[in-house]
């Protein structure tokens, strides 16, 4: 019975795996998971270098220079899509964004004057897919509206994303310039973001009922409900490995990322996984009822008859998958588990010709299938209920077993 019931198992990770596929086939029409990195002030300046023949070359380096405050206002408006019998889950996100910038400073860098190519500096902001863009992107600079640009001049920080020319006040170092923009972006799944600023504020909300907080920072507020949720976080350039500037791919920002990600809040294909573990015990633990039917009754069982039985607890598994791709779990499971046990009650019924037998049969066996879901649905005690429970079936087993004449099951007890 083992091998069928690891077949079982193959055929829930095929059906996962065909899930996914979906999912990615949805998202990626739509668009995919996206984090924000950004908005980034990169300066470009000439550098000079020795070649591998001894030669020097000039080459074009980046200063880059991040905001000193960011704030994130965020609206995400779930939706989901279907492929098949699937579900997949696709967000529209309204983000506005703005913040401030310090006039550059690279002569700290001993960089001279006249290498630094001011006219070419650039605001960038790292977009993953750039099929989720839905609205041009306008900058507002200080008092100048500009249009941002697909793609980036520089790779150091971000490898996709969009950016825009910046008129940069070369004499003034004490010059704040003030940003905005909107941002409609589509996506599936996550919505993420990079902390730049020296101090990043984002708010989000949305009518979704079940995210998930990930990355590195969780929100400091956060509510939760029905109707949806609402989290804000505040980060600050303390709280990440890098600083506020530095020059080329010095630094990874990837990894300080934060944000949240839209759950399907019913994974059927992780429960039936989790239910399939429990096969060996309600296959293992049937067949000791029909054994000890069989002693009390003095009835032979052909081993025929065993492997029918074991094959109908098998076949509870495929049902209970099949009936969880259309309707609740929780429906799937209760119509699975009462076929099988009107199934073997009625078999044993026809085996052991006595009707409570049988009756005993059928309650045992809503107790084990009542008790695997209730493991079910304890997911942080599962098996601490689960090792409770087993040890209190076992202390039974023994304890009814324990006058049983294992050299002769069917003799009668001698005193």
């Amino acid at each position: 019975m083992l091998i069928p019931t690891s077949m079982i198992e193959s055929l829930i990770w095929e059906r996962k795996n065909t899930m996914d596929n979906a999912v990615t086939e949805v998202s990626s029409k739509w668009g995919n998971a996206q984090t924000i990195t950004g908005p980034v002030l990169t300066v470009p300046y000439k550098a000079y270098k020795k070649a591998e023949d001894g030669k020097i070359i000039e080459v074009t380096d980046y200063a880059h220079f991040l905001p000193e405050k960011l704030n994130i206002n965020g609206n995400i408006t779930p939706e989901m899509r279907y492929r098949g019998i699937y579900e997949v889950v696709v967000y529209n996100s309204k983000l506005s964004f703005n913040g401030n910038f310090i006039s550059p400073n690279l002569h700290d860098w001993n960089i001279p004057e006249n290498q630094i190519i001011w006219k070419d500096a650039f605001i960038g902001l790292g977009i993953p897919d750039m099929r989720g863009i839905e609205e041009k992107i306008i900058l507002k600079w200080n008092e100048q509206s500009l249009f941002f640009n697909p793609g980036v001049d520089s790779k150091d920080i971000m490898e996709s994303g969009v950016s825009v020319k910046v008129p940069l006040a070369i004499s003034d170092t004490a010059k704040i310039y003030n940003f905005s923009f909107e941002l409609s972006l589509n996506g599936s799944g996550d919505l993420d973001f990079i902390p730049l600023g020296k101090e990043t504020n984002v708010q989000l909300a949305s009518t979704w009922p079940s995210p998930s907080f990930d990355g590195v920072f969780l929100p400091d507020k956060r509510e939760i409900n029905d109707k949806g949720f609402k989290a804000t976080w505040n980060i600050l350039h303390l709280n990440r490995n890098y600083p506020q500037q530095w020059r080329n791919a010095e630094f990874n920002v990837a990894q300080s990322f934060f944000g949240v990600k839209l759950l399907v809040p019913v994974d059927e294909y992780q429960k039936t996984t989790r239910s399939a573990k429990y096969a060996v015990m309600l296959i293992t633990l049937t067949f000791i009822l029909f054994f000890f039917s069989e002693v009390l009754n003095k009835k032979r069982i052909h081993p025929v008859q065993y492997i029918l039985v074991g094959i109908a607890l098998c076949i509870f598994y495929t049902l209970l998958l099949a009936l969880s791709e259309h309707v609740n779990f929780n429906l799937a499971y209760m119509i699975s588990s009462i076929a099988v046990i009107v199934l073997i009650t009625v078999y044993s019924l026809s085996i052991f010709k006595n009707r409570k037998m049988s009756a005993l049969m059928c309650m045992i066996l809503m107790i084990l299938y009542a008790f695997v879901f209730t493991i079910l649905q304890l997911e942080d005690y599962a098996l601490l209920m689960g090792s409770i429970g087993l040890f209190i079936v076992l202390a039974v087993i023994m304890y009814l077993s324990r006058k049983i004449n294992w050299y002769s099951p069917n003799a009668e007890e001698t005193e």
